[in-house]
């Protein structure tokens, strides 16, 4: 997988969009723009690996401590000056660690995505990072996989650029091995968090889990079709939002519309679970826009260096701080394991890129876009709440389901000029209040 394209790609909102109809050069495609190449296996390799709760007493503590609630400040080791590359502040913080336990993937992976659920009251804040070992044995520097904070008065929510070494590289929210077909892979990881507070105060981050999804998806253009019946005939009542009523607001947050697919996809399955921004945390908002939760969503999953609302792990950590929900990003295998979230009653926000010929009845293309599957049709089809639409009364669609299941889990694509783009390979935001059980699939390891 070519994960500077895929970050391009998954990031973005609907981005590059295409108009209905856009041709694909003959040689390049097949109808529908499937490349002539043969189906193949579901090889993929996926597993989720966390720590909350008492589980996170597995990892060691420096000035943090694990309570009911979960990691939280202790006493701190001591302070730390931090310049915020986005406001030019210095401020001074007082700090504290918690590292997890050397961990094996299980298999050699080609990309990796953490994920966090906290709470940052107001004068606090966390750092996230990774440290691999590859097959090899060798070690990965520290990578910074988020600085966050779910309001924006302290530090500017951010990733990090620029952080790679020969082998890896991170882009934006992904670990990726630059060249999989070099061998060297990854073998196990540490994660390792930095709490912050302010040294005047008392409150501190609460950290209730954190974790990693590890994968190794193969290069592909095709998947083969699943066989469905787990939850045909079922449909989720969960809210529509459009992203494109927002198009103009707040260029300083990416400027709404076809930027704004992730967290308005988001928005839509936390008030499924009857969770949403009150009056005043929506106050800034100017009163003319509407559904002034999503502009909401756009600022508080907003990431100042990549300049967009679509980082995957900001994505769930936002749902992750209404109460009671729980949250993460991971890849699925295929529609029948979405399906047992639909059977349970958990509507799945997925990425995917298509031409407009790939996707009868969405009227447009996409080099990356967020929707959310609430549903699948008597026969089987997929029922999505795609953002991409005029307005709230047309975000329902129904997608037929293999054109739907190529596009999401596909690796690689033929674009509308004839070149390779990348795809998501099956990533999913997964959220759901944490007294609801996950849905149990023999053999799945990846949630």
């Amino acid at each position: 997988m070519a994960s500077r394209s895929l970050r391009a790609l998954a990031l973005a909102g609907v981005a590059a969009l295409t108009l209905l109809g856009t041709a694909v050069p003959a040689a390049a495609a097949t109808p529908h723009g499937t490349p002539a190449a043969a189906t193949v296996a579901h090889d993929e390799q996926i597993t989720w690996q966390g720590w909350s709760g008492a589980t996170l007493s597995a990892g060691s503590t420096a000035g943090t401590t694990v309570t009911s609630a979960g990691l939280t400040l202790g006493t701190p080791l001591g302070s730390t000056l931090y310049r915020d590359p986005h406001t030019g502040t210095r401020r001074s913080w007082a700090y504290g660690t918690w590292t997890s336990p050397l961990t094996q993937v299980g298999f050699g992976a080609t990309e990796l995505v953490t994920s966090w659920n906290a709470d940052t009251p107001a004068g606090t804040w966390l750092q996230v990072e990774l440290q691999g070992t590859y097959t090899t044995g060798t070690s990965t520097p520290w990578y910074v996989m988020g600085r966050w904070a779910s309001g924006d008065a302290d530090i500017k929510r951010t990733s990090v650029d620029r952080q790679s070494d020969k082998t890896s590289s991170i882009w934006t929210d992904t670990f990726a091995i630059d060249n999989p077909a070099a061998g060297v892979l990854l073998q196990a990881y540490r994660l390792r968090l930095t709490l912050y507070r302010d040294p005047a105060r008392t409150a501190t981050p609460v950290v209730r889990s954190v974790g990693a999804m590890s994968s190794s998806v193969p290069d592909r253009f095709t998947v083969p079709a699943s066989t469905g019946g787990i939850a045909w005939g079922t449909e989720l009542a969960v809210p529509r939002y459009s992203q494109n009523v927002h198009a103009g607001h707040y260029p300083e947050y990416d400027g709404g519309g076809e930027a704004w697919c992730s967290p308005t996809s988001t928005e839509m399955v936390i008030e499924y679970w009857g969770r949403r921004p009150t009056a005043a945390d929506t106050a800034w908002v100017d009163p003319a826009y509407p559904d002034p939760t999503v502009n909401h969503a756009a600022r508080s999953t907003y990431d100042h260096q990549y300049d967009g609302a679509g980082n995957w792990p900001f994505n769930t950590a936002y749902a992750a701080s209404f109460p009671g929900l729980e949250a993460k990003v991971t890849r699925l295998h295929s529609l029948d394991e979405l399906e047992h979230f639909i059977a349970a009653g958990i509507p799945v926000v997925t990425s995917q890129s298509f031409l407009a010929s790939e996707l009868d009845g969405a009227g447009y293309g996409t080099a990356g876009h967020l929707m959310v599957v609430v549903g699948f049709t008597a026969t089987g089809d997929v029922i999505a709440n795609d953002p991409a639409s005029p307005g709230n009364e047309a975000v329902r669609h129904v997608y037929p389901r293999a054109q739907f299941e190529q596009i999401w889990l596909r690796t690689k694509r033929t674009t509308a000029s004839g070149g390779t783009g990348s795809g998501s390979g099956g990533i999913v935001y997964l959220i759901k209040p944490t007294g609801v059980a996950w849905p149990q699939v023999t053999g799945s390891t990846n949630w």
